[in-house]
């Protein structure tokens, strides 16, 4: 609590101490039937994990970039009150955690392999929860992407290392699997049933704060963000390390899993969504199976249909996928289907907006025969079309290596993206110097940075322009850390960070 809150705090109080007493009155009696989650949290807690990530990193050069008089103390207390997270742990740091002996699983915690090889480095936490009693645990695609070793620690403080059984990173689902049994479980519930309104919990550990417990209502159902999926909009308080965490109705069962939060800063800001656990489910069974995910296509780039577009077209309502076009030999191509259609039904069940046709295409098992219903020329007509499967993104099988085609990510080898500050916007800010962070990814991300932070210097080097900065962390030695002058807000520091190996 800063100063002005508390001072603002005391007035308050010594305000209320100075008024007469007045009669109890009915307007004063507290609100009735609010709902008390204790149960809830007694029956489904267990069942919820906190999930570690880390990555194998080289100790050589490890203090050669921090500022001269700071040490891991210092940057640990900067972390906390400049970003609000912990500082990620540092190789050898003092205040690495510990692992355990749970069956081979040991601790993701900076200490030395038997072979004297690198040590690991923190890399990212999160959420999830137990599947089955066996050890299949569900959680974000994007909280275990790229980690080199997964821990899932349960509520009674045994930790194990997880085997990564697949992840799917359009829908955002993983799920690995410990070596337990007699686990207790989280029972899976039905997303369809959600009614706007309701009451919903979250259980995870939002920075790092295992077993944390936040409440609120179901803000919207089917909210489509542009994702693959449409989600459940909340106005649960979700922050990072929330993700892969369920989201929980009154009847303790599981009906999302939290995924994504809308916000400008990087906290909460009121609006959160989950994944609907029926889609995430049947991700996670074809996970569970093959390690992969198989999808289908009809081969066809679609776009909205418009309320000008439909009134031209004599369409009662705007609805529907309008084809842009057809990929020559596809399945929409064999059945007839043209640019310029527009397709109203898949199987007989409505395309109401133009992201509702892959996930339903998508669904439908390859070599299916199926309808598609369009509206062509002021008339509709139904067209036979076989299913084809669609390419995935990435190999999901969990002893398969990273995919030929590597994931895009940043400009340079700090995982950041930044461009020139515009004059009248230094002018404003009070700035000789600096550029604006506009994409952070891999080294960025584990030390904090986000979009719309400044960077005014590398090192010793103020940065003048964001070629200068490209030129000069192109030359960064990847073995050394080295600091960056950031500011945020009114706050400038010095973060730390270690650039990846260029390939």
């Amino acid at each position: 609590m800063t100063t002005f809150s508390v001072r603002k705090f005391l007035a308050a109080a010594v305000v209320a101490a100075c008024l007469p007493l007045v009669p109890h009155t009915a307007s004063a009696a507290p609100a009735a039937n609010l709902p008390d989650f204790t149960d809830l949290v007694d029956k489904v807690g267990p069942a919820v994990v906190n999930i570690r990530t880390t990555t194998r990193v080289s100790t050589s050069g490890a203090r050669g970039g921090l500022p001269p008089g700071m040490d891991d103390g210092d940057m640990s207390e900067f972390f906390r009150r400049f970003f609000g997270i912990p500082l990620p742990q540092s190789p050898q740091s003092p205040g690495s955690p510990r692992g355990g002996d749970n069956g081979g699983s040991g601790s993701g915690g900076n200490q030395d392999s038997p072979d004297n090889s690198d040590p690991e480095q923190n890399s990212g936490v999160g959420s999830g929860f137990i599947l089955s009693a066996d050890g299949y645990v569900m959680t974000n695609a994007h909280v275990v992407d790229d980690a080199d070793t997964i821990y899932v620690t349960l509520t009674d403080k045994r930790e194990f290392k997880a085997k990564l059984i697949g992840v799917d990173d359009r829908t955002d689902v993983a799920v690995v699997k410990i070596s337990a049994a007699n686990l207790p479980t989280i029972t899976i519930g039905d997303s369809n049933k959600v009614r706007v309104g309701e009451w919903v919990v979250a259980i995870g550990s939002p920075f790092g704060l295992e077993n944390t417990v936040t409440a609120g209502i179901v803000s919207a159902k089917g909210r489509d963000t542009g994702d693959y999926l449409p989600f459940i909009q909340t106005d649960v308080a979700v922050n990072p390390g929330n993700s892969g965490g369920p989201l929980i109705n009154m009847q303790g069962e599981v009906i999302g899993i939290n995924s994504q939060i809308y916000s400008r800063t990087g906290g909460f800001m009121g609006i959160s969504f989950a994944i609907p656990i029926d889609e995430a489910m049947r991700v996670a069974d074809q996970l569970k199976a093959s390690g992969k995910v198989v999808r289908g296509r009809i081969a066809v780039a679609i776009g909205e249909v418009t309320k000008d577009v439909a009134d031209s077209l004599g369409l009662p309502k705007a609805q529907g996928a309008l084809v842009s076009s057809v990929e020559p030999g596809g399945p929409a191509d064999k059945a007839g289907v043209q640019p310029g259609d527009i397709i109203l039904k898949f199987n007989g069940h409505s395309v109401d907006t133009a992201t509702d046709l892959p996930r339903m295409v998508g669904d439908t098992k390859p070599g299916t025969k199926s309808t598609i219903t369009i509206w062509r020329k002021g008339q509709t007509r139904d067209l036979p079309v076989t299913i084809a499967e669609m390419q995935p993104d990435k190999t999901t099988k969990a002893d398969d290596k990273k995919p030929p085609v590597p994931k895009q990510r940043a400009t340079n080898v700090l995982g950041l993206a930044v461009s020139d500050i515009p004059a009248d916007q230094m002018k404003a800010l009070k700035l000789r110097n600096g550029v604006q962070i506009d994409a952070v990814d891999g080294p960025a991300v584990r030390v904090g940075l986000q979009k719309g932070d400044i960077v005014l210097r590398v090192g010793d080097t103020d940065i003048t322009s964001a070629k200068q900065f490209d030129e000069l962390t192109a030359h960064l030695d990847p073995q050394k850390m080295v600091a960056l002058l950031v500011r945020r807000g009114e706050n400038t520091q010095f973060v730390p960070i270690r650039p990846r190996a260029q390939k």
